[in-house]
């Protein structure tokens, strides 16, 4: 049985930090693409960051381009997304999900399994 584990969320101050953890257990993801989604209330899920395979492949979304970053511990079967000069406009459920494929998707249809969600609130 596959099962996600999404951790890290919080409340933080405009321009502070935050790391979410996406632990995996009941299959090995290292050959997989896994991302990370987000929905605020009354807002449909939207796409964040993804990450490949071998970990160098990655995407963003144009909102958090060059604020976020994401990586994976292939060993510890886990996925990471650490968030600097949060806005309030990051407050969000945030997801993580694996993709049984080696490419990454900014689709949330694409992927195959997903966590409960840690919720993440920046004040202003």
């Amino acid at each position: 049985q596959v099962h996600l584990v999404e951790s890290g969320g919080g409340l933080v101050q405009a321009g502070g930090s935050l790391r979410l953890s996406c632990s995996a257990s009941g299959r090995t993801f290292s050959s997989y693409a896994m991302g990370w989604f987000r929905q605020a209330p009354g807002k449909e899920r939207e796409f964040v960051a993804a990450i490949g395979r071998s970990g160098t492949n990655v995407k963003y979304a144009d909102s958090v381009e060059g604020r976020f970053t994401v990586s994976k511990d292939s060993a510890k079967n886990t996925v990471y997304l650490r968030m600097d000069s949060l806005k309030p406009e990051d407050t969000a459920l945030y997801y993580c999900a694996v993709r049984l494929s080696i490419s990454i998707s900014t689709m949330p249809a694409a992927y195959d399994y997903w966590g409960q969600g840690t919720q993440v609130t920046v004040s202003s």
